[in-house]
């Protein structure tokens, strides 16, 4: 499986809202993340749910700056939001 994205790529997460079963924070749709790590490929959970067979996908563990999610935050500028997504929910970012 090719790497679509790596550690330190900025990242927007799809802002989808599909009907049944997903693994995707719906707080984190549609925001701005970077790449941490790459954990593996699974099988697709969200097919799994509904006994399809799950394609293979890669899951990525990405880093939320609390700003970034939520907009006023006043906590520590060092607070991270950490989310393990599978990569057909990731997007670049491009600002």
């Amino acid at each position: 499986m090719s790497d679509k994205f790596k550690p330190g790529d900025k990242i927007v997460v799809r802002a989808d809202t599909p009907n049944g079963h997903c693994r995707t924070p719906h707080y984190l749709r549609g925001k701005v993340g970077e790449i941490v790590s790459i954990l593996g490929d699974f099988p697709n959970p969200e097919k799994l749910a509904y006994y399809q067979k799950g394609e293979l996908r890669r899951l990525f563990e990405v880093r939320f700056a609390p700003a970034d999610v939520w907009g006023s935050y006043d906590g520590p500028a060092t607070d991270s939001i950490f989310a393990d997504i599978y990569d057909h929910w990731l997007e670049p970012s491009h600002g």
